[in-house]
Formats: C-alpha cells, sequence, structure tokens
C-alpha cells in the first residue's frame, strides 16, 4: 500500500508511492550500478523517477546519488576500494517513497585488465595485469595451473574464468576451465571442464565472451576438426560447462565480444574469416550471421564496452594494423575505425567503458596499445607486456568489459 507520510522531497504524503523493491549492486570503477524492480503500488500518479543513494555505513545513505525513470541507476564519483550499499526511492507528483531495503556491499575498483598465458619462446603459465586508466606496463598477477597457450578468457566484475587451449604437461588440447579473483591477485584455481577440449589450429584462441553472469567459449580445434559448438558456464559458481547452441560455421580461432545482452564471435580461419555471428547470452541456441569483418585475416582480436565493439589486427598475406568496429545492437559489416602501431596477429584486447587496450601477438610479442573507443583513429602506445606473448587472441579479461551492466 502507498505511503501515508510524506517523504524527503515530497509535497503530499497521502499518495507517494510504495518503495521499490530487490535492490542489488554491482561496483564499476569509481562507481555502483543499482538495480531494483519498481513498486507495483505507485500511489494515486504515475511515477516520475527513482533515486538511488549510496552508504558508507548503512546508515546515512549521503555518500553518492544518482538519478532515473528505470533500472538500473548509476551512482559516480565514488572512491575505489571503498564498501557501499545502497536504497532507492520512488517518486511520483505527490511525493516519495519511503526508502527500500539496503543491497548488499559492494566495493568499486579500478577496471582492471588481465592477460592469461600464451606463447613467448614456450607456452607459459604467466598472467598479467594492468589499470586499464593508466597507460603502464603490466604486473604480475600470478600463475595459470598449466604453461598454455589458445585459451579463452572472460569474466564478471570480480571473477576471471579461463577456458580451453593448449596446455603443456601431457595434456594437449584441454578442456579444463580456471578461474582468478581479479580484485587481488593470486594464482588460478580449477572450475570445472568445457563440453569439449580445444584450443586453435593456427595460434589464436578458443573465442569467448560474457555477461556479468555467464562466461561463454565458441569453436575452436580438437586435435583433428574445426568446431562450431557453443557452450557456457555460470560464473559465479564452479562446474563442468553446458552446451550453449552452435556457431552458424565450424571454425578453429574465432575471438569475442559483447554487450549485457548479446555475445558476437569474430573472424576464424583461412576458410571462413570474414565471418560474424551473434548469439543472445540470456538464453541458448544457435548463432545468427551478423555481417563481415573488413579484409580477409586471421586470427583478430576483439573487445567491447557496452555498445562498441572493435577488431584489430590479423594476417593477410602478412601482419596487419586494420582495426574495424561494430555497432553490437545492430547488425551489417564492420567499419574502419583506424590502426594499431604495429602490425600484429592475434593480439589480445581488455575494456573500460572508454578504452579498448591491445596487448601482445605475433610480429609484436611485448607491445601494449589502446584506442579511445567512443571515437575513431589510430592506437596509442600504452606499455609493454613484461611476458612477451602470441597465440592467445582472446586470453584477456577485465573488470569493466562491455558484457557488464
Amino acid at each position: 500500500m502507498a505511503r501515508r507520510n510524506g517523504g524527503f522531497i515530497g509535497t503530499d504524503g497521502l499518495d507517494a508511492p510504495d518503495p521499490p523493491t530487490g535492490i542489488s549492486a554491482s561496483a564499476g570503477d569509481a562507481q555502483v550500478s543499482v538495480a531494483f524492480t519498481a513498486p507495483t503500488d505507485t500511489g494515486t500518479s504515475a511515477i516520475t523517477g527513482f533515486v538511488a543513494q549510496v552508504s558508507t555505513n548503512d546508515t546515512a545513505y549521503s555518500a553518492g546519488s544518482g538519478t532515473g525513470t528505470s533500472s538500473p541507476i548509476t551512482v559516480s564519483s565514488l572512491t575505489n576500494g571503498t564498501a557501499y550499499t545502497a536504497k532507492v526511492w520512488a517518486i511520483n507528483a505527490y511525493g516519495t517513497s519511503s526508502p527500500s531495503d539496503a543491497s548488499g556491499s559492494v566495493s568499486p575498483l579500478a577496471a582492471i585488465g588481465v592477460y592469461a598465458g600464451g606463447q613467448a619462446s614456450s607456452r607459459v603459465n604467466v598472467i598479467q595485469s594492468i589499470n586499464i586508466a593508466v597507460t603502464s606496463n603490466t604486473s604480475d598477477f600470478g600463475d595459470l595451473l598449466y604453461t598454455q597457450s589458445e585459451c579463452g578468457a572472460c569474466s564478471s566484475s570480480t571473477r576471471g574464468v579461463i577456458g580451453g587451449g593448449y596446455a603443456d604437461s601431457g595434456i594437449g588440447y584441454s578442456n579444463v576451465i580456471q578461474y582468478i579473483t581479479l580484485a587481488s591477485s593470486g594464482n588460478a584455481q580449477d572450475f570445472g571442464d568445457l563440453t569439449v577440449a580445444r584450443g586453435s589450429q593456427f595460434g589464436g584462441s578458443v573465442g569467448s565472451c560474457s555477461s556479468s553472469t555467464r562466461g561463454i567459449w565458441a569453436g575452436g580445434f580438437n586435435g583433428s576438426s574445426k568446431q562450431n559448438v557453443i557452450d557456457y558456464v555460470t560464473i559465479a559458481s564452479t562446474g563442468n560447462a553446458t552446451d550453449f547452441g552452435n556457431l552458424t560455421q565450424a571454425r578453429t580461432l574465432p575471438s569475442g565480444l559483447a554487450s549485457p545482452t548479446r555475445g558476437v564471435f569474430i573472424g576464424s580461419d583461412v576458410s571462413n574469416y570474414r565471418t560474424m555471428d551473434y548469439i543472445t547470452i540470456a538464453s541458448t541456441g544457435n548463432a545468427t550471421d551478423f555481417g563481415d569483418i573488413l579484409r580477409n585475416r586471421f586470427p583478430t582480436g576483439s573487445c567491447s564496452n557496452s555498445t562498441r565493439g572493435l577488431n584489430a589486427g590479423g594476417e593477410d598475406g602478412g601482419n596487419v594494423t586494420t582495426t574495424d568496429y561494430i555497432t553490437i545492437a545492430s547488425t551489417g559489416n564492420a567499419t574502419d575505425f583506424g590502426d594499431l602501431t604495429q602490425a600484429r596477429r592475434g593480439p589480445s584486447g581488455v575494456t573500460s567503458s572508454t578504452r579498448a587496450v591491445y596487448a601482445g601477438g605475433d610480429g609484436s610479442k611485448t607491445k601494449i596499445d589502446y584506442f579511445t573507443i567512443a571515437s575513431t583513429g589510430n592506437a596509442t602506445n600504452f606499455g609493454n607486456l613484461t611476458t612477451g606473448v602470441s597465440n592467445n587472441s582472446d586470453n584477456g579479461m577485465s573488470t569493466a568489459h562491455g558484457g557488464l551492466a
């Protein structure tokens, strides 16, 4: 029933709405995204907006606020590393609801990018990290379970999950899934297994992308044949992957990117290397054709913010600097974006909401470049990998990529 007392900005509490319910908060870089369910009892006037406020002590909700007309609402300009809870108020012409219940506690983090494994002079187990907002060389994060290349990585805002690839220790083409906690450095732990053991045939990687809840792998090579299989896991849990559906074509080395709702797998090997497919992440089913990338090249490295996906590098008779982009919510062929600072095959990309950062790849194993996603233009030098690697175009993950709401 609607609230019977005026709210903190209300004028007539008799007709104010009920409070929102189902409050949840997820952390980003210096911000918190607050999701909620609007009340069914809106009072005697339609709801005109919502206010989300956060607290550092679960008492005084004055540490930051945001407004909006629907869920979610972002509260910005917060302090990374500080824990916040959130409450939401509903507003109509007569007043403001009582506060909702508080969300659980979350802590914003700087946008962290992580690169896992790869091939230097031989396969490595090194995990390296960067702060995406600050140009620098990588820092040591920890180690994978095995020395390996060609793995596919995906992540939520808190956990990174690495699947498949080609591993040493007598494993070969791998079905192993590993995970790390992105907020703190440390070694990978066992998560479960993919439905099919696979890496790549030509020095790329298993395609991968993720939302805030699901990690997805597509395509690859199992030692004898190309794969069209797509499988997924729930990132917050552990366990074996589940079948999702199939790509439109079997391929050995697609690269992946995502918005919160859609995953896109780009390119392949010499028989169908311009193909782009897309899936709806929250469902299951076979992929649908999206369009084609610019020029024949493989393997490329892909990454995205929530609206725009970038696809960089590759080989077309030699390594190239070509970078193109798509608008993820649409379909169609890719458009020219600019060039990497150096030609390379299979660079690995990580993103924040504003930057795409590409590292390594054949032709430039140590080089890191970045693009400003919202514009077009050529890349700028970012720094260097401390362990230069190739054969891992989809080994990058971050706490702020496009698949996170």
